[in-house]
C-alpha cells in the first residue's frame, strides 16, 4: 500500500479561534503521531475572497503557525508550511483544470442563474483547487464531516479521469510484466498469485497484501511500482491515488489544548518572542513538502507529455 499520508489545511482568516478550527486543530494534534502529516496555511484559497487584504494575510499566517505550535503541534511529528511556497500547487490545479467537467463543481449546480454572475473562476474553481491540494501530495486518505463528501467525490472523480486518459502507456502491459520479473523469482510468483486471487474474488485483504508486496521493494522505479499496483485491479498505472474517506464525528472529538491555560501562555510568548524559528518550521516545512509536489508534477507533465 501507499504511505499513511494526510494533508490538511485551514486558511488563514480573521476569526481564527472558533469551534471549529479548535476541533481540526486538535484532530491534527492527535494525527501527527499516527500517520505521516502535511498541514498546511491554506493562503492560496484566501485569494478567492476579492475583497481580502493582502497585509492581513500575511499577518494572519504567522499568527496560525504561532498558534499551532503552542497548542502542540510538533514540526518534528508533522510537516508545517504554506501553500502558496509551492508552485507546484498551481501548477497541478492548471492542468488538472483542462480535464475536470464543470458539471463536476458542486458551487455551479446550486447558484441561481443571478448568483452566477459575480462568481469569479477562482470561486468556482476552490472545490478543484482542494482536490489538487491533496493529490499532489498523494494523500492516501482525507477526514472530516459529511460537509466533506463532496470534495471526497470530486477527488476521486479527478483521479479516474486522469488515469484513465493517461495511465494506459503504450506497450503497458509488456511493461508490466518486465516489471514483475524484477521482484524476483519467488516475490514475482507471489505477486502473480495475489493478483490472479483478486481479481477472481475480489477480497481487498488479498489486494492490500500485493500492494504491500510492491511498496515494499526498494529496488523498483516510481513508475514500475504504479505500473504494478495498477495491473493488480486489471487498469492501467496509478499515477494519482485515490485517498480513502475518515468520517470524523464532531460531537465525540474533544479540545486537546486551553488557551487560558500558563503552558499555552508562556509557549505563546515564547513563539511570539523568536519570529526567525516560525520561519525556520515555515522553510524546514516547504522544502520538505517541495520534494513530494516535484516527484509529483514530475510524473504528472510526462505522463501529459509536457516534459520535453
Amino acid at each position: 500500500m501507499a504511505i499513511e499520508r494526510i494533508v490538511s489545511g485551514i486558511k488563514p482568516t480573521l476569526n481564527l479561534f472558533n469551534n471549529e478550527y479548535d476541533l481540526k486543530l486538535s484532530n491534527w494534534i492527535s494525527m501527527q503521531h499516527e500517520s505521516e502529516c502535511l498541514f498546511f496555511v491554506a493562503d492560496l484559497h484566501s485569494l478567492v475572497t476579492r475583497n481580502a487584504e493582502p497585509e492581513l494575510i500575511e499577518k494572519t499566517t504567522e499568527k496560525m503557525i504561532i498558534d499551532w505550535l503552542a497548542c502542540g503541534l510538533d514540526p518534528a511529528q508533522a510537516t508545517i508550511f504554506i501553500q502558496s511556497k509551492i508552485p507546484e500547487h498551481t501548477e497541478i490545479f492548471t492542468l488538472l483544470s483542462m480535464i475536470t467537467p464543470l458539471n463536476w463543481f458542486s458551487k455551479i449546480n446550486n447558484l441561481e442563474d443571478g448568483e452566477k454572475k459575480n462568481l469569479t473562476l477562482g470561486n468556482l474553481g476552490q472545490d478543484l483547487m482542494q482536490s489538487t491540494d491533496i493529490l499532489l501530495y498523494r494523500a492516501t486518505q482525507i477526514s472530516g464531516a459529511n460537509n466533506q463528501i463532496p470534495l471526497v467525490k470530486l477527488t476521486s472523480n479527478i483521479v479516474k479521469e486522469f488515469n484513465n486518459l493517461y495511465g494506459k502507456d503504450i506497450g503497458y502491459q509488456e511493461k508490466a510484466k518486465l516489471a514483475i520479473k524484477k521482484l524476483g523469482t519467488k516475490k514475482s510468483h507471489l505477486y502473480e498469485e495475489l493478483r490472479a486471487s483478486y481479481l477472481a474474488k475480489g477480497d481487498e485483504q488479498v489486494l492490500e497484501s500485493a500492494q504491500s508486496l510492491v511498496e515494499d521493494q526498494q529496488g523498483l522505479s516510481l513508475g514500475d511500482k504504479e505500473r504494478l499496483l495498477g495491473y493488480l485491479e486489471g487498469g492501467g498505472k496509478m499515477i494519482l491515488i485515490e485517498p480513502e474517506f475518515k468520517l470524523i464525528n464532531k460531537e465525540s472529538n474533544t479540545i486537546l489544548f486551553n488557551r487560558e491555560s500558563k503552558v499555552y501562555k508562556d509557549k505563546l510568548q515564547q513563539y511570539k518572542d523568536s519570529p526567525d524559528l516560525i520561519r525556520s518550521v515555515a522553510a524546514d516545512g516547504c522544502e520538505k513538502a517541495r520534494k513530494i509536489a516535484k516527484d509529483t508534477m514530475r510524473e504528472v507533465r510526462e505522463e501529459m507529455g509536457i516534459d520535453f
